[in-house]
């Protein structure tokens, strides 16, 4: 494996490794759950795709061998799920949230979840 090679294989390892940071980070911290859904959403499925990359890098690597195809099922699986779970997540808490303003009674503050 060259050098060049194992710099990409790091330097991808840590972009992702950073990406699932900040996501985490995000869903700890955020005040609200539309927000809180953004960050793992978004930061989390790209950390994960680059260290799946790299992955893909590094058993591809050898002299004699192929190219390694075996991180693309998880790849496709990850980026095909996660914007359709956040954004039925996204649906059902603005359905929630809607019907329970609707439902408070008049001259009583309205909670939101």
């Amino acid at each position: 494996m060259s050098t060049a090679t194992e710099f990409t294989i790091a330097a991808l390892i840590l972009v992702g490794a950073l990406f699932v940071l900040l996501g985490s980070i995000g869903l700890a911290r955020l005040p609200d759950f539309l927000m809180r859904l953004h960050g793992p959403t978004k930061a989390t499925t790209l950390g994960v795709g680059a260290m799946l990359l790299a992955s893909a890098l590094f058993f591809s690597a050898d002299d004699n061998a192929g190219v390694s195809l075996h991180e693309l099922a998880p790849l496709f699986f990850l980026f095909i799920t996660a914007p359709v779970t956040a954004h039925l997540l996204a649906k059902a808490a603005l359905h929630r949230q809607s019907t329970a303003q609707h439902a408070a009674p008049e001259g009583q503050p309205r909670d939101t979840p």
